[in-house]
């Protein structure tokens, strides 16, 4: 599962409940999650993961503050992308993304009791144009090949902050245009859904996702890397936390749920 949770912006603990209300529902084994907070000793991935039993890890960028500028009572706050687990997780990174310090990558191996998959989380840059995140994905891409044990294919999730024909995304999976490292394609686990379902995960239906400027589309992802392996192929997918609960929309975005074979 991949799920971008709003850091802390709009009236964050009414929808504290909210979304571990949407994981609770999911039961993900592994969830990549981002915009994740942190305050002091409290981190809100540390407290989803105790309420769910499960392990978790976070990563901060190195610079916070552009996140602090934009709400108030900042000091201790930090933003970042974290794992929640059923299984433990080992060999734990946090990388800058290129370019954007504020923006981290997150990298851990799972160990499941198939495999040792490794699983990414990462959330790219927001700013219009494509060129940073053009770089983003190129360096995620080779980090990625560098994480492929053969025991399992890698899973790469997260906020990518394109959309499914932009040139980063296409570059990115490998399977439409020149790859970014020659050999590697990355899956894009949405071919697998229902062809009626534009898999919208910034959706117009949230007043949250309305009150911007940007139309609706598909900018969060789960992909796998294409390998002959019989571990973790796509076998089924779908979107989460796609209506408020209780009356409060947990996130302004949609989450991805992939099932992948053992």
């Amino acid at each position: 599962m991949t799920w971008n949770l709003w850091w802390r912006f709009g009236d964050h603990e009414r929808r504290r409940p909210a979304i571990l209300s949407v994981l609770r529902d999911v039961r993900p084994d592994v969830v990549g999650l981002q915009e994740v907070w942190a305050d002091g000793d409290t981190t809100l991935a540390g407290w989803l993961a105790g309420a769910l039993g499960m392990h978790w890890a976070y990563g901060p960028g190195s610079d916070q503050a552009t996140w602090r500028s934009r709400v108030p009572d900042s000091a201790a706050l930090s933003c970042g992308v974290a794992v929640l687990s059923r299984w433990p997780l080992h060999d734990v990174r946090v990388y800058d993304l290129p370019e954007d310090p504020s923006r981290s990558a997150l990298s851990v191996t799972v160990e499941a009791p198939h495999a040792r998959v490794p699983f990414v989380t990462t959330h790219l840059s927001v700013l219009p144009g494509s060129a940073r995140r053009m770089a983003q994905l190129e360096w995620l891409a080779r980090h990625v090949a560098s994480r492929d044990t053969g025991d399992h294919p890698p899973v790469v999730v997260g906020d990518l902050n394109a959309y499914p024909d932009s040139d980063e995304i296409r570059r990115f999976g490998g399977m439409l245009t020149v790859p970014f490292v020659e050999g590697l394609m990355l899956l894009d686990a949405w071919h697998f859904a229902d062809p009626a379902d534009p898999g919208h995960t910034w959706d117009r239906r949230n007043p949250h996702a309305a009150a911007w400027v940007a139309p609706g589309g598909r900018i969060d992802y789960i992909h796998v890397v294409h390998s002959p392996s019989r571990h973790g192929r796509v076998q089924a997918v779908r979107r989460a936390a796609t209506d408020p609960v209780d009356g409060v929309w947990p996130s302004d975005h949609a989450a991805v749920v992939a099932d992948l074979s053992d």
